[in-house]
């Protein structure tokens, strides 16, 4: 059954909220368990679908799996049932969960074969699944590919270091690879490499486990293939596309709020984007404070143009807060442009929006035109449906800003990767409430 969300909007909130572990690292570092037949112990995991429905693959891959506490989990993956991965029953569990792609880099390093169904996720556009495959061809693997079962086949007597340009700098290839690498012969070098803070923290873990990973942090990673990993212990980073939805809902509804733990010197332009939107906020320890403030100006570029924010690879701005940027921009004194490159339905939520009352131009799939109403008109409270993860968590910052009701239905889609959002939002004075739609 898929819920609802029923929100009465336009009320001030107050208070501290802490962010989740982070989701996008945490599909990484789970995918990395299996790369060891010791224990490894990982901490600040979210509770959420995306995640729980990773971990529930793993037990079924025989991987011993035990809960220590909230977000604290031991792995053990040394009976691993291979013949799982050929079963109809991955194929179906697979199917529904993108991140069950970064299996495979580890199955193929220690198993010396991997397979996968066409994974699902958020419809948000192609997202190509070439860079992951074109890397492990580069070690030394065959490739192929059954359409009538949708099914990729990975496999490899022995992965060889190598020289690999990676013709995008993918986040989850770039993992995938790596996790490849660091057992296979000799050095792979691997060039334009993502380099987001959660694959820094994934080839931390590895070389703790005895994997031997240099330029961690920079576009240029080197690793010398190892015989073996061992155990380790890790905790997860604070999810930075939540911290920027918390400025955002504050800024929104004009309240006063201190996002607590955020790991501040790993957020890169996140702040700084915010503040060039006009929202005031600043650093206390490692948490955000932001002020009540009645309304926020947009700055202008220093020629006097009109501001733009895209989204670029790290450590440029994260595409997953673009929509965020874009519903606060909606009520800002000034106009932004708003250019999503990296993925083209990505935007395909403002008719929401607008229907809420907003001012936007959609240019194209790409880009949107947002012209700021000042926090004088606000957003009228109306009935929607949520697209993927990141507008469902955009329109529900829209709805609690609104005057009125909100219904958003199909909130499965904000719970794969938000934990218990609405407890969370109620503690600091939200008027939420889940509904069966």
């Amino acid at each position: 059954m898929s819920g609802a969300f029923e929100i009465r909007g336009g009320k001030r909130l107050s208070g501290e909220i802490t962010p989740q572990g982070a989701k996008n690292e945490a599909l990484q570092i789970l995918c990395a368990v299996l790369l060891t037949e010791e224990e490894v112990r990982i901490t600040n995991i979210p509770d959420i679908k995306d995640v729980n429905k990773l971990i529930e693959i793993l037990q079924d891959f025989n991987v011993k799996v035990t809960k220590n506490g909230k977000g604290d989990y031991t792995f053990k993956a040394d009976e691993v049932n291979f013949d799982y991965i050929k079963s109809k029953e991955f194929k179906k569990d697979g199917a529904k969960l993108r991140g069950s792609v970064m299996i495979l880099g580890p199955m193929l390093a220690r198993f010396g074969e991997a397979y996968l169904p066409t994974p699902g996720g958020d419809k948000i556009g192609r997202r190509r699944l070439d860079t992951h495959f074109q890397g492990f061809v580069e070690l030394g693997a065959e490739f192929s590919y059954d359409e009538e079962e949708a099914f990729y086949s990975l496999t490899a007597k022995e992965l060889n270091g190598k020289f690999i340009l990676l013709e995008e700098a993918s986040v989850t290839g770039t993992a995938n690879i790596v996790m490849a690498a660091v057992l296979a012969k000799g050095k792979t070098r691997i060039y334009n490499a993502a380099c987001e803070p959660y694959l820094q923290q994934l080839c931390k873990m590895l070389n703790r486990m005895g994997a031997n990973i240099t330029g961690i942090g920079s576009n240029l990673l080197s690793i010398e293939g190892v015989d073996k990993l061992h155990g380790t212990e890790h905790t997860m980073l604070p999810d930075m596309v939540e911290i920027g939805s918390w400025i955002g809902l504050a800024a929104m509804t004009k309240s006063e709020i201190t996002i607590k733990n955020v790991n501040w010197n790993q957020l890169g332009v996140i702040p700084n984007t915010f503040r060039k939107l006009g929202i005031e906020l600043e650093q206390r320890g490692d948490d955000i404070y932001i002020p009540s403030q009645e309304n926020y100006k947009v700055q202008k570029f220093i020629d006097g143009s009109i501001l733009t924010v895209s989204d670029a690879p790290w450590p440029g701005f994260t595409p997953d807060l673009l929509s965020i940027i874009l519903v606060v921009a909606t009520q800002a004194k000034g106009s932004v442009l708003i250019h999503q490159k990296m993925f083209e339905s990505r935007l395909f939520f403002v008719d929401k929006l607008i229907d809420m009352g907003a001012q936007i131009i959609l240019c194209d799939p790409h880009r949107a035109t947002v012209i700021g109403m000042n926090q004088e008109t606000p957003l009228r409270g109306t009935t929607m449906v949520s697209p993927d993860i990141r507008a469902g968590n955009a329109l529900l910052i829209a709805a609690l800003s609104a005057e009125g009701k909100s219904v958003i239905q199909n909130i499965e889609q904000i719970d794969r990767g938000y934990e218990n959002i609405d407890e969370r939002l109620r503690a600091i004075g939200a008027d939420i409430r889940r509904i069966d739609s």
